[in-house]
């Protein structure tokens, strides 16, 4: 699975092509070669961070936003959903730096340089394509300048002590789905203290594995819990992202069932509790997954992206609708947000 990170460099730097063409060749003969790989990948074994330009101070109630913020491709517009949230800190999911796709930009300063807030940034994938077949039909003849592909930590307050945390061993994506979005990699999470806050509060950023089972989702649940145990213990925290939660109820008769019963469905949710993590007073029992740009989704849509807390008094939950200032859409997830008030 991998050992949790804690190096913390002020770039991330982009792979080897020598690295990437013999990833690509090995990808059609199977698994089997991704964990030398891996290996072989710097920007695995180190996490970006970048501080404010001026920290600010840890406000009585922080507000803290969840978004899978699809490639992070549209910097604009997720700018706007964030000052929609009022989000104070930002755990983002899906995050380009250096793809085609995307514009080949980092993402992350691109969307901080406006609102002059701080990131950490951990690689989760390193892509060996162009992305999914339409985004590779869209940027035929394109390459990639870094092909790093994570989760974030975005805010203008002071953290410390980030630490990325591996969730399975990866290997899945490695020969692609489809024909396409081969990559290296494996899902993890991201986890800081929140510097000047009145208790040691830790905050996570993570996205569980889309193509996979109920079971599996707890095992990645299971290896963070564990880190958090070793890093953390007992501290008060925030876990939030894109849980990818696809076996929960999508029926409106069945709605209640996402907060008052989830564990029924999706086992994390026991691990969670068991942990001290409660989901209630984080969330509201409607679906987070849209039809995104691209109409990809249909209804019933689910509920995938979660804010759970331990330790904490959460309040005024709060789904962003995943729209620009034109009311086009962002992604095919919504933003969610929670008011967490501090002692």
């Amino acid at each position: 699975m991998g050992s949790v990170v804690d190096r913390v460099v002020p770039h991330l730097p982009a792979p080897e092509e020598t690295v990437l063409e013999e990833a690509r060749a090995a990808s059609r003969r199977g698994p089997d070669a991704h964990g030398r790989l891996l290996r072989r990948i710097p920007a695995f074994a180190a996490i970006e961070q970048r501080p404010p330009d001026r920290v600010r101070a840890c406000p009585a109630i922080l507000r803290i936003a969840a978004f899978n913020s699809e490639r992070l491709g549209n910097r604009p517009a997720t700018r706007f959903l964030l000052e929609q949230a009022g989000a104070d800190l930002a755990l983002l999911s899906e995050v380009d730096c250096g793809m085609a796709r995307s514009g080949n930009t980092h993402n992350l300063r691109d969307l901080t340089a406006t609102g002059r807030e701080g990131y950490l940034f951990g690689a989760e994938f390193v892509e060996l394509d162009l992305g999914d077949r339409g985004e590779m039909r869209a940027h035929a003849g394109e390459r990639n300048v870094a092909g790093l592909h994570g989760n974030a930590i975005v805010t203008g307050l002071a953290l410390e002590a980030p630490h990325l945390i591996p969730l399975e061993a990866g290997g899945l994506w490695f020969s692609g789905f489809e024909g396409a979005q081969r990559r290296i990699g494996r899902r993890m999470a991201l986890a800081a203290r929140v510097g000047d806050a009145p208790l040691p509060l830790w905050v996570v950023s993570t996205h569980l594995e889309s193509k996979t089972d109920p079971a599996d989702r707890q095992r990645q649940i299971q290896a963070l819990l564990k880190a958090l145990d070793a890093i953390a213990p007992d501290a008060p925290c925030v876990i939030g992202g894109d849980f990818n939660t696809k076996a929960l109820p999508r029926s409106e008769d069945e709605r209640h069932l996402l907060l008052d019963a989830p564990d029924r469905y999706e086992p994390l949710f026991g691990d969670l509790a068991q942990a001290g993590f409660a989901w209630t007073g984080a969330n509201l029992a409607r679906p987070t997954q849209t039809p995104e740009p691209k109409n990809k989704h249909a209804p019933p849509f689910g509920k995938l992206d979660w804010i759970v807390a331990r330790g904490l008094a959460v309040a005024n939950p709060r789904i962003v609708p995943a729209v620009d200032r034109e009311g086009r859409a962002v992604s095919d997830h919504e933003m969610i947000a929670v008011d967490v008030r501090l002692p």
